[in-house]
């Protein structure tokens, strides 16, 4: 019994004290962020048809959809071009950020609204990975995914190299964008424009408190406790979005697996054959006739499919058999995007894959990013990754840090407080790991705010606490 409640402390502990996966969940931002501007890049001569007023789905007609389904969609509030196109435009703008990892807390929910705006528009467009796009733009507003390859982790390093200068850099851009999109907020649900269900308005509205309570507590609390508080939330949220987004991806392969099963075409081990003769996939044909042409191939590629389909979610608790399928997958997911014409698809189950690639990969993955951008920028700027790619580990015996937004120092063994450097950490055998130092004391009279709630590290206390043990 005694072990068993050191096990269950053990993982309390795990799950509360940092925000995991933080490569992971790097990968699956930047990657449903380029997929989602990809495709909105592409359709641009074409959005007019796609999610515009004339469209052949008009306004009216989608109009009365919504208000039988609920479901919600800025493109709704207003009827015209002029504000057709403002709400295309923020799309492609909040995906770009999103990308970068520019103040990520606030365009994770500004990419949320561009997605769920477009797509509820018209709920016809689509080649299933847009269902995918739609789910997993609302698990990214639950995520911490900024605290690596983001330019929020360069300006935290930045931050942390000015404490250990002594100096205190205000930050201006958060407070302006919480104030002008609270603003927003105001004037859309005072305007009555919310005629979706209650779930999209009560995540905008929680989110928005949720930025001005924690630049409160991080400015005007006396104690850590506050913030330690609500650092551990933070952390135990986006864990377990982290939990949804693999428990999602397993349920789509189990589930289309399984349906493949019941198919007399997958039984006999021809069903790859058939759409690689339809006209409408089949973007090279040449290739396709080369393929369809080999039926021992087929044969073997419709039986692989439904067994790696299948097989997938019992392998996670086998680290080298699921690595295995998990390759198998995403060229599976290649294959589709150059023989069927579906790339943005294709993206987005490689960007859902991406949760359960070995960290150890997406380090050695960042290390050779980072050399290849300093032989092709040989003066770049080395604050956003160290040499390596990785953040450095934390010193001997130093803090644990933490991640959300401006987030809370840790405290010491002694009981003592620091603040977090870099504002992401998880344990050394995960491989996530982050530099902390001790703050300074802000200078008396400088009058600068903290940090805002976006920003990946957190703020400098208002004293000088002792040194850690």
């Amino acid at each position: 019994m005694n072990g068993f409640a050191l096990s269950v402390s053990r993982g309390i502990a795990r799950v509360t004290e940092s925000a995991l996966g933080s490569y992971q969940s790097a990968v699956i931002r930047i990657g449903f962020a380029g997929t989602w501007l990809l495709f909105l890049l592409r359709e641009l001569p074409h959005r007019q048809e796609l999610y515009g007023p004339d469209g052949p789905w008009s306004w009216d007609l989608a109009r009365q959809l919504i208000a039988d389904n609920g479901a919600f969609t800025a493109l709704m509030w207003w009827d015209g071009q002029f504000w057709f196109e403002a709400v295309y435009a923020l799309a492609v703008l909040a995906s770009v950020l999103l990308l970068l990892g520019w103040r990520t807390r606030t365009m994770s929910v500004l990419f949320m609204i561009g997605v769920l705006s477009l797509q509820n528009r018209s709920v016809f467009m689509g080649d299933g990975g847009d269902n995918v796009l739609h789910l997993m733009s609302l698990y990214l507003v639950f995520t911490r995914c900024g605290q690596v390859w983001s330019l929020d982790a360069r300006r935290a390093a930045r931050t942390r190299e000015a404490r250990a200068r002594g100096e205190w850099i205000p930050d201006r851009a958060g407070p302006v964008l919480w104030v002008v999109l609270g603003a927003a907020l105001v004037a859309v649900t005072a305007g009555g424009r919310f005629d979706s269900d209650w779930f999209v308005p009560a995540l905008l509205w929680g989110v928005w408190l949720a930025q001005a309570l924690w630049w409160a507590i991080g400015r005007y609390a006396r104690s850590y406790e506050p913030r330690v508080l609500l650092d551990i939330v933070a952390n135990v949220i986006h864990n377990g979005a982290l939990f949804v987004i693999a428990s999602e991806a397993c349920l789509i392969y189990a589930t289309a697996g399984w349906y493949k099963i019941q198919g007399s075409r997958w039984q006999d081990g021809t069903a790859v054959y058939y759409p690689l003769h339809l006209d409408y996939f089949s973007p090279w044909p040449a290739l396709a006739d080369l393929l369809a042409g080999n039926g021992t191939m087929v044969m073997l590629v419709t039986y692989g499919t439904v067994i790696v389909q299948v097989a997938f979610p019992f392998t996670l608790f086998n680290r080298r058999v699921k690595n295995v399928l998990l390759a198998l997958m995403m060229a599976e997911h290649a294959a589709i995007a150059v023989l069927l014409g579906l790339p943005f698809f294709s993206l987005a189950m490689i960007a859902t894959d991406a949760v359960f690639l070995p960290t150890s990969f997406l380090r050695r993955l960042g290390g050779w990013v980072a050399r290849a951008r300093g032989r092709v920028f040989s003066a770049g700027d080395p604050a956003l990754l160290p040499e390596g790619g990785v953040p450095a580990p934390p010193p001997a015996g130093g803090p644990t840090p933490s991640h959300f937004g401006a987030g809370p120092a840790p405290l010491t063994e002694s009981g003592s407080t620091v603040a977090s450097a870099s504002g992401s950490s998880t344990r050394p055998e995960d491989g996530h790991e982050d530099a902390s130092t001790p703050p300074r004391r802000r200078p008396e009279g400088s009058g600068a705010a903290p940090e805002d709630p976006d920003t990946q590290g957190s703020p400098a206390p208002r004293t000088t606490p002792s040194t850690p043990t």
